[in-house]
């Protein structure tokens, strides 16, 4: 009786829209003012315990496996969640306590291929033919998500105001868009790097089929083996997987790849406030390793490795519209997704992609640019944003 009691408590105050919730007893309460806009049936008794030390890990799992079914749409229940004040769903103690992780080379080799190597094919159902996997830009509001990712490389690279023949290191370079067009459009000598077997074996594909031999290269090493300087670094959605302890490394690092008065591009994900810190459930499934750091962790670690920033660009409503674009392509092919990977893994990515847009849309996590010199000089930038804005029209 307790543990119904504490149950219904939990639930009546973890949304900020109304809800009814049909417990494992066929019982059905209503929590909110009007007709519910999401209906969540629990078929099978969690512990309270477990729902409020994990709740994220223990709720997906239960999702995962058919414990629990959502008549509606997640990510607005999820979004609901991070609007309500109080909810046991946001106010997670993990957070707090984060667990020690490993981010060896060796450790950051495994965290990577766990998520990137499950197989080109799997992205290749549900992202556009660019195979970008990162936040798109939209410029226009009917761009496809195709257009949209190609507008974020150019955006970029348009931020470094580059010169022809010089060279740029990518850190982190998925299936390596933004090292083509470096090369094709920018007249670069690009070099990307990533820990992905499959990343690397799609770029090396695509170097030879664009004929970029000499002028693309792609490294399967980690960013600590890098010995090497250039004109530009970019990283998109890299720092993310360094882990909190490597963040002044990572950031250091990026200090020894530059030239004097190179410039640099960090683009990833960023908590405004206090950070998205260590989520149990993309721990477990998502992003081994994973740490979202806040704005003021990685200024201090710019700070700390003695780079200049000199622009800073907030893409939140940016990522939330490509996690619905990304859904959207998702749920088309969700059946064979489950043929292939089976219910559990095809139900996870669907709570992956709807609760992301949900913490995208609540501001609960953000992304950034960080635009960085190798000197307080800023050579070779015009004054203002200008520059930036006039390339892309």
């Amino acid at each position: 009786m307790l543990e119904k009691t504490v149950y219904r408590e939990l639930l009546s105050r973890a949304f900020d829209i109304p809800v009814s919730v049909t417990y494992w007893n066929g019982k059905t309460e209503s929590y909110g003012d009007g007709e519910p806009e999401v209906k969540i049936e629990i078929k099978k008794e969690i512990p309270i315990k477990e729902m409020t030390s994990k709740p994220t890990l223990v709720l997906a799992e239960a999702y995962m496996n058919g414990d629990i079914e959502i008549e509606g749409s997640i990510q607005e229940l999820v979004a609901s969640a991070f609007r309500q004040s109080g909810s046991f769903l946001t106010n997670n103690p993990f957070l707090k306590h984060l667990p020690k992780i490993s981010h060896s080379e060796k450790e950051s080799e495994k965290d990577i291929q766990s998520h990137y190597d499950i197989g080109n094919d799997f992205y290749q159902m549900w992202l556009d033919k660019s195979m970008t996997y990162s936040c798109a830009y939209f410029e226009h509001d009917d761009d496809t998500l195709e257009q949209a990712q190609i507008n974020k490389d150019r955006h970029i690279l348009h931020k470094l105001n580059p010169i022809a023949g010089k060279r740029l290191l990518d850190i982190g370079s998925g299936w390596g868009t933004l090292l083509f067009m470096a090369a094709e459009e920018f007249g670069l000598n690009a070099t990307g790097i990533t820990l992905s077997q499959e990343q690397y074996d799609y770029t090396k594909d695509q170097i030879q089929k664009r004929h970029l031999e000499g002028k693309v290269d792609v490294l399967l090493e980690d960013y600590r083996e890098v010995n090497d300087k250039f004109d530009y670094v970019t990283s998109v959605g890299m720092f993310e997987h360094v882990g909190k302890e490597n963040l002044g490394l990572y950031f250091k690092k990026v200090k020894d790849f530059l030239k004097p008065d190179g410039r640099a591009l960090i683009h990833g994900i960023t908590g405004q406030h206090v950070g998205a810190g260590v989520d149990p459930f993309l721990n477990k499934y998502i992003f081994p390793g994973g740490y979202i750091p806040n704005v003021a962790e990685n200024l201090t670690h710019i700070m700390d490795a003695q780079l200049q920033l000199t622009d800073l660009e907030p893409l939140r409503r940016h990522y939330q519209k490509t996690l619905e674009m990304w859904y959207a392509n998702y749920v088309k092919v969700i059946d064979k997704v489950q043929k292939k990977y089976g219910v559990p893994f095809s139900r996870m990515w669907s709570m992956y992609l709807q609760a992301s847009a949900a913490s995208f849309e609540a501001g609960n996590i953000d992304v950034m640019q960080y635009l960085l010199t190798n000197a307080p000089s800023g050579t070779g930038l015009p004054m203002t944003r200008q520059y930036v804005y006039k390339q892309e029209q």
